[in-house]
């Protein structure tokens, strides 16, 4: 699978569930999945003919996701 981003190597950094960061993180599993959904590096694999798919979530992704939604908002100056 080609990408136009060059990535780090994370074959053999730690990798985490949607359960483990839902865990880490005090959210949902749910709520790990929409956040990592599109993500590049997240590695998916697909479980046979179901519509279920497994994540595995590279420590740095995780870092990287998390950094974002712990990112302090920009204010807006009012005028």
């Amino acid at each position: 699978m080609a990408t136009s981003i060059l990535l780090p190597d994370s074959t053999f950094e730690d990798h985490f569930s949607l359960a483990d960061l839902a865990k880490k993180w005090r959210v949902s599993r749910s709520s790990v999945r929409l956040q990592i959904l599109d993500e590049p590096g997240v590695v998916r694999i697909s479980l046979g003919k179901t519509s279920m798919t497994r994540y595995s979530i590279p420590a740095s992704v995780a870092r990287r996701v998390h950094a974002r939604l712990t990112a302090m908002p920009a204010v807006k100056k009012v005028a």
